[in-house]
């Protein structure tokens, strides 16, 4: 969209990075299911390898129906510019290619979701990065943990899976004073709910599989640059502020600016790591954005009731959505989650693992899967699947001990919901434990 006017979010979902496709007329983004694209002439060739002109070489780097969902992203975020990836993990990796060498480490909250504590812990070793695992609710271990070999600091936005509210201006400030980066993933949250760089985040992450697309049916990542932090003001970060040897001594910072990141992020990132998003991915995810709105005011509405109702079952030690009275994140949640608290909670049951695996039998309109914000109802047992991988310890400080269930709230009737939840419960109270 061009300036001008300052459009309200429900416009932007629909319109922001799209245009009429300039050969056919047609108003939705096509895809272009292209791997290479013509060039002009060979100056125009150049000048594209060179970093001098921006436009379409190989769809490994740069292709036109991915380039719409990133403009939409950044616009919807609030950021300089953005770059689309395969997956979550990916957009993780991503993030931290440019700022981190072997020997170097990131601050990460312990509330995570396991397959990021897992990618933290374990995988990231093998690059010669570390990570240090705190409580971000203790503001003052965050700012013990940091160290001169620290590159930046990892949370999200509302945690995955017990849907903790992490203050994110509080953990902004701690990042800013120690001249490092905050990363947000805000996929739980989306920029709907949440927008981490209002609260002074450098970089927010997406599993774009979940509720941006909303639907089930594709994977993707996506990494947003607010375009404010200075790359330059250290030698902290010299993938964007030394010479770089592929482009000729070129240097991403003061050659682009506010766009180093999100430039860096396509022609190192993704040239070297081909970690690509395919453009059918890109246009599903386009359509799922263009009624996000809706979708989450629907799955907060939902979540409000059914945590509310199950906060007074017989069966359910406890509940952990933070838009409940009762919940210790609740001023938090208005504050940091304006729009609400989200679609993604826990519970805890009476009965421990037992009742736990014949509750998630036991249902009929939540789908056993391991995903969340689809417009389904979905549920699993996080302790015996995604964050399986974790010591006891672990568990229990990313909230997913074995007598928890994460529920992933949709937007189906809420009434139906409940009755679904009520007669799985009903069900798992029956099993000695």
């Amino acid at each position: 969209m061009s300036d001008g006017p300052r459009y309200g979010f429900d416009t932007l979902q629909i319109h922001a990075g799209a245009r009429p496709d300039p050969a056919t007329g047609a108003r939705q983004t096509p895809i272009y299911q292209s791997t290479a694209f013509v060039f002009r002439d060979a100056d125009h060739a150049a000048a594209l390898f060179n970093l001098q002109e921006v436009g379409y070489i190989y769809s490994r780097l740069t292709n036109p129906t991915v380039a719409v969902l990133q403009e939409r992203i950044a616009t919807l975020e609030g950021g300089a510019g953005a770059v689309c990836c395969s997956s979550g993990h990916a957009a993780q990796i991503m993030a931290l290619f440019p700022l981190l060498s072997p020997g170097k480490n990131i601050i990460a909250s312990t509330r995570l979701y396991g397959g990021t504590v897992t990618q933290f812990s374990q995988t990231i070793k093998r690059f010669g990065w570390s990570a240090k695992f705190v409580d971000f609710d203790d503001e003052a271990a965050v700012k013990s943990a940091i160290d001169y070999n620290t590159r930046a600091v990892f949370c999200e936005a509302i945690a995955n899976p017990g849907g903790y509210i992490t203050d994110l201006g509080a953990i902004s400030e701690i990042s800013d004073a120690a001249g490092v980066p905050l990363i947000v993933d805000n996929t739980s949250a989306t920029p709907y709910l949440c927008r981490p760089i209002e609260h002074g985040a450098t970089l927010v992450v997406h599993s774009t599989t979940k509720y941006l697309t909303g639907n089930g049916t594709v994977t993707g990542g996506c990494v947003v640059d607010s375009g404010k932090f200075d790359w330059s003001v250290s030698d902290k970060f010299p993938s964007l502020s030394a010479p770089e040897p592929a482009y000729h001594g070129l240097t991403f910072h003061q050659t682009f600016g506010e766009l180093a990141f999100t430039f860096h992020g396509i022609a190192v990132g993704l040239r070297d790591l081909g970690m690509t998003m395919n453009p059918q991915a890109a246009h599903y995810t386009l359509m799922g954005i263009e009624t996000l709105s809706l979708r989450m005011q629907r799955h907060v509405e939902n979540a409000q009731l059914v945590s509310a109702w199950l906060e007074k079952h017989d069966t359910v030690d406890r509940v952990t959505y933070a838009g409940l009275p009762t919940s210790p994140y609740y001023e938090r949640s208005k504050r940091i989650c304006p729009n609400g608290a989200g679609g993604l909670f826990t519970i805890a049951l009476k009965g421990g693992y037992e009742a736990c695996v014949k509750f998630v039998e036991s249902l009929e309109i939540f789908s056993h899967v391991a995903n969340l914000g689809d417009a389904r109802s979905l549920v699993i047992h996080s302790a015996s699947t995604t964050h399986r991988q974790l010591d006891s310890d672990q568990q229990k400080a990313a909230g997913a001990s074995p007598e928890v269930v994460r529920i992933s709230i949709g937007i189906e009737d809420a009434d139906d919901i409940i009755a679904d939840l009520d007669q799985a419960l009903n069900k798992a109270a029956s099993v000695k434990n």
